[in-house]
């Protein structure tokens, strides 16, 4: 993702639209006058740290990038931000009541499973969960394998064989802007996330009907007229549809809610 994430390219700007409509909704504290924590897996620059907070949560949130940190330590005075891996969080056990992982951090990390129990651990029990990460089985595969038929024309960089390969084991050997990032289809994450003590109770799918446009012409600064026209046609209908069946079979990001047992 960009390194300020101030411009965000229409693909983003939809993924975040929703997911942070989903966040505010779902991990909402109640209205009792008790002052709760959360933490921020993955902060980045501090989106989600920032509504977080704007729900009224004592913000902690941790990231790799100390460049990133830098700009959340700027948006975020009062967040108390580390440098730190998630698959050794800095942070006692059930300390939180509540964690957002977004921005497909589960993807980069090289232990998924390791990261998901480390954040079981530091969730109190009954804390919630809310994560974002790439699914494996989506339009945009399609459409990467029709690239690799056509010499790359989309630039997705891939070959056949490694398209193959993404379908088999879910890892993108070079995905474009990022480097080696993996996917998950919706019962491996269920799986991962039962193993770690996380029950998951709500699954979301976006970008599930958007990637009628490939990822990598959205990617782009600008768009054509048309294009643009079209594409706001289907981000109403994605999010509209985020919460279905076909959207959860389809999407490029599944989003879950789930809680610690």
């Amino acid at each position: 993702m960009a390194p300020t994430y101030e411009a965000l390219e229409p693909w983003y700007e939809h993924l975040y639209d929703v997911l942070h409509a989903i966040l505010t909704s779902e991990l909402r504290p109640p209205a009792d006058g008790c002052r709760r924590r959360a933490l921020d897996a993955g902060c980045g620059t501090g989106f989600q740290a920032a509504l977080l907070g704007e729900l009224g949560y004592a913000v902690h949130g941790v990231d790799l990038s100390a460049a990133l940190l830098g700009l959340a330590r700027a948006r975020l005075p009062r967040a108390a931000l580390a440098r730190a891996s998630l698959e050794t969080l800095p942070y006692p056990a059930g300390v939180f009541d509540a964690a957002a992982c977004c921005g497909s951090t589960l993807s980069f990390v090289d232990d998924p499973a390791g990261a998901l129990g480390e954040l079981a651990r530091v969730l109190r029990p009954g804390g919630r969960l809310l994560l974002e990460c790439e699914h494996r089985f989506n339009l945009d595969l399609g459409w990467a394998a029709a690239s690799a038929l056509g010499r790359d024309a989309l630039g997705y960089g891939l070959s056949l064989r490694d398209v193959r390969g993404l379908a088999r084991d879910g890892v993108w050997p070079a995905y474009p802007g990022y480097g080696r990032l993996r996917s998950f289809t919706r019962a491996e994450l269920d799986a991962l996330l039962r193993a770690a003590g996380l029950a998951p109770e709500r699954t979301w799918g976006l970008h599930a009907v958007t990637n009628l446009i490939p990822s990598t012409v959205l990617h782009r600064p600008r768009l054509g007229r048309p294009l643009a026209r079209l594409y706001r046609a289907l981000r109403a209908l994605d999010r509209a549809l985020a919460g279905s069946a076909l959207a959860r079979c389809t999407a490029n990001s599944l989003v879950v809610l789930a809680r610690r047992a």
